[in-house]
């Protein structure tokens, strides 16, 4: 196993919409390096894009900083169903040192395959359809500064230029 560079916003594959994974056979290796990675960087959840590969694809724990583990592998995951709305802070690993405040659905219905190629379909609330929802952005091309207003998003780049290189013309 080996941890694997995680790309940082502004790179341009961060904006780009992922393919369908048509072969999960193959994929053990990039998954379990990606559940390496999201825990070395004590992240809730890690997409594909976010590594390099874009595929749709991306994992999650969200219970393992509370001592339950609860680790998913979601393959070409899609929202069925979205209910309620709820506002509140997301950080992402590839935009660091920055939270947002985010609206999103409270509940959704999540439909993706597991490794083996068995379809599922759960039901999610709180941080959990949040955390899915955030990586499932990743995975048509969009980051947490793209659900904020145009205001909001330049106060967020503005404080996110300070510590990192500015963004490229």
């Amino acid at each position: 196993m080996s941890a694997l560079p995680i790309l940082r916003w502004p790179d341009p594959r961060l904006s780009t919409l992922c393919d369908p994974v048509a072969d999960h056979h193959d994929l053990s290796d990039l998954v379990r390096d990606m559940f390496e990675t999201m825990y070395d960087a004590y992240g809730r959840g890690l997409a594909a894009p976010q590594v390099g590969v874009m595929m749709r694809l991306f994992v999650m724990d969200c219970g393992w900083k509370d001592g339950d583990m609860t680790p998913m592998v979601c393959i070409n995951p899609e929202i069925t169903r979205a209910e309620g709305m709820v506002s509140g802070n997301e950080g992402c690993l590839s935009i660091p040192g920055v939270l947002a405040e985010v609206q999103r659905p409270e509940r959704i219905r999540l439909r993706y395959l597991e490794m083996d190629g068995t379809a599922q379909e759960v039901e999610l609330d709180g941080f959990e359809a949040r955390c899915a929802q955030h990586e499932l952005d990743h995975l048509d091309g969009l980051v947490t500064l793209d659900r904020l207003s145009p205001e909001a998003r330049r106060v967020v780049e503005a404080s996110y230029s300070v510590s990192f290189p500015a963004r490229p013309a």
